[in-house]
């Protein structure tokens, strides 16, 4: 393990410490922290950038305690906002830093839930804990961490990569594909989606279960008892008395709970069979969403294997195209070459230069295109580590790929779902006509005060059965129908679709799997073309128009190839997404 501290400035009472921390073994892995330390108004902050973990958690408190021991009287704020991960051990040394008096600052949801975290825990924890145990439960922790990474290091090879904004990230195409599925905004909003039914379908069986609730309450009365009879008075007048026409106040209070439960509806049952139906389709919908996005990840990462066959490919014209000018100047210089040869050297170079730019471009917007679909940091910077490459499969039958489609594709089981809800929702339609018996009851404490009151009660069943609906059932029902109609042909046009899925792609497969070997044939005869028209050039049997003509025509082999393995590749991810394969194939 090496460690390098570098970098440290002072500037009109700001000092500022820029730390990277570097460290490998059997698997390569960088970790980056950035410490800026500012004097302002009497307040100290300690601005932290970048992971807090493995051995930057060291270096951060050195910092930390050398401004304690410096200025042991002035407040120390820290600020986390330009921290993109801490982990266990890091967030024991925050809550140490806390505890001593720091003031932890933090931008964004997770840097924010850990602060509030570490200053909640602060609140709530014994003094005792608090006074002499600090120390001693930040290094127990520290020591648990190291022993945990070795552990975890030696199992690397399946991890994904994880350096700082400023450290490029390489990426395999599995890792990138296991970084969507966990992290992709779509996914994640189907995965929600699917949480969302679940609790639907638990609001529905609420409703077959029995409920209670609890009722308490104290009022004063004052009725008008006139008012019950007309406005006539109750009693006919007697003279020397006075009756009154109304009766109060007077005090009631009950209290007591009160409950009900359906004993027999059908309609109710078949509405959560049905909700039942669509938490299937939810997660059937889910998996289709990540298959999608899984296709997206791969597609994205392909295209960007080409446009980086496509830099490399510009670099190598451009080192032919210059050593092709270097030789007609050359020549030139020993009287042997003409001077158009020599410029139509140099256009030629000027050429691929132009080549290489665009190039360049299509690469980094391809990356920017990768970055986005993956949820990373904007500031992230991430390089491919897979090449574009031929994979020899034998090409498979296209029926058995058409059975397979149907009894894997996630959208399948989502329309046999929606299918089945559907047949349920009629069915509890057609129910509604059936009679329905219901049990509720309320139990009360009831007086004129709580002081005085006495057990009262109330049980009843009710059976209901529908005589006249004016027509709501049957037209329930009819919606019903029609609903299963749409559904039943929702599913004859993905059956076609899916074939016809499948079908495109074995044929985008065999036909690329043809062009890689014309395409690698075309380069070899393309090279042995440029070498022999250099020769002939050199030995003065011919210009370089010869020359100019066969580097043309290998930078279209060059491009052909290049073409050729995407297609492939990308006929590959289009047929593992046809038959429903696609997180099987690449997410290893």
């Amino acid at each position: 393990m090496s460690m390098i501290k570098n970098g440290l400035d002072l500037v009109e009472g700001t000092r500022s410490v820029v730390f990277s921390v570097l460290y490998s073994d059997a698997v390569e892995s960088v970790c980056m922290l950035r410490i800026t330390t500012e004097t302002k108004r009497g307040k100290t902050i300690l601005s932290v950038e970048g992971r807090i973990a493995g051995p930057s958690i060291s270096i951060l408190e050195q910092c930390w305690r050398d401004l304690c021991s410096a200025s042991p009287r002035q407040k120390l704020s820290v600020s986390l906002c330009g921290v993109s991960f801490i982990d266990n051990a890091g967030k024991v040394l925050l809550k140490e830093m806390h505890r001593r008096g720091a003031n932890l600052l933090a931008e964004g949801c997770l840097n924010q839930a850990i602060v509030n975290e570490i200053v909640e825990s602060e609140k709530h924890a014994p003094r005792s804990a608090k006074s002499g145990k600090g120390s001693i439960i930040f290094y127990i922790a520290l020591v648990s961490f190291v022993l945990s990474h070795s552990i975890a290091r030696a199992q690397a090879n399946t991890a994904l990569p994880g350096p700082g904004p400023s450290q490029a990230m390489k990426l395999t195409l599995a890792q990138a594909v296991a970084l969507a599925v966990r992290q992709n905004p779509t996914q994640q909003i189907g995965l929600l989606n699917a949480a969302e039914s679940v609790q639907d379908k638990k609001i529905t069986l609420s409703e077959l279960l029995p409920q209670a609730d609890l009722k308490v309450s104290d009022s004063a009365n004052r009725q008008n008892l006139q008012a019950f009879f007309g406005g006539k008075p109750i009693f006919p007048p007697v003279p020397g008395f006075s009756i009154p026409g109304h009766v109060g106040p007077y005090q009631l209070f009950s209290a007591g709970p009160t409950f009900g439960s359906p004993v027999f509806d059908l309609s109710l049952w078949k509405r959560y069979k049905a909700t039942s139906s669509n938490v299937d389709q939810a997660k059937a919908n889910s998996l289709s969403t990540r298959e999608q996005v899984i296709l997206l990840v791969v597609s994205q990462y392909i295209g960007t294997l080409r446009a980086v066959a496509n830099v490399e490919a510009s670099k190598s014209r451009v080192d032919l195209a210059q050593a092709l000018y270097d030789q007609a100047a050359d020549l030139q210089k020993e009287g042997v070459g003409t001077g158009i040869d020599t410029l139509r050297a140099n256009v030629e170079l000027q050429n691929e230069n132009q080549r290489l730019i665009e190039a360049v471009n299509d690469r980094e917007a391809s990356l920017f295109g990768l970055s986005k679909l993956l949820n990373l940091d904007p500031r992230q910077k991430i390089e491919l580590a897979d090449t574009l490459s031929f994979f020899e499969t034998p090409q498979p039958e296209v029926e058995a790929s058409i059975d397979l489609a149907l009894s894997s594709r996630q959208e399948w089981k989502a329309i046999e779902a929606q299918e089945k809800s559907a047949k349920f929702e009629k069915q509890a339609s057609q129910s509604e006509r059936l009679p329905s018996l219901r049990f509720d009851g309320n139990w009360a404490y009831f007086g004129t005060e709580s002081t005085n009151g006495i057990p009262t009660y109330q049980y009843q069943a009710t059976v209901r059965v529908p005589l006249l609906t004016s027509g709501r059932i049957k037209a329930e029902v009819a919606k019903a129908d029609l609903e299963l109609q749409k559904v039943e042909q929702q599913k004859q046009d993905l059956r076609n679709q899916i074939a016809l899925d499948v079908k495109t792609a074995l044929l985008n497969l065999d036909s690329s799997r043809h062009e890689v070997r014309v395409a690698n044939l075309g380069i070899q005869l393309a090279r042995d073309e440029v070498d022999q028209a250099r020769d002939r050039f050199k030995a003065g049997v011919a210009n370089n128009i010869e020359v100019i003509s066969a580097q043309d025509s290998l930078s279209r082999a060059n491009d052909n190839q290049i073409a050729a393995l995407y297609r492939f590749n990308q006929a590959r991810a289009d047929f593992a997404r046809a038959i429903g394969e696609m997180e099987r194939t690449y997410a290893k």
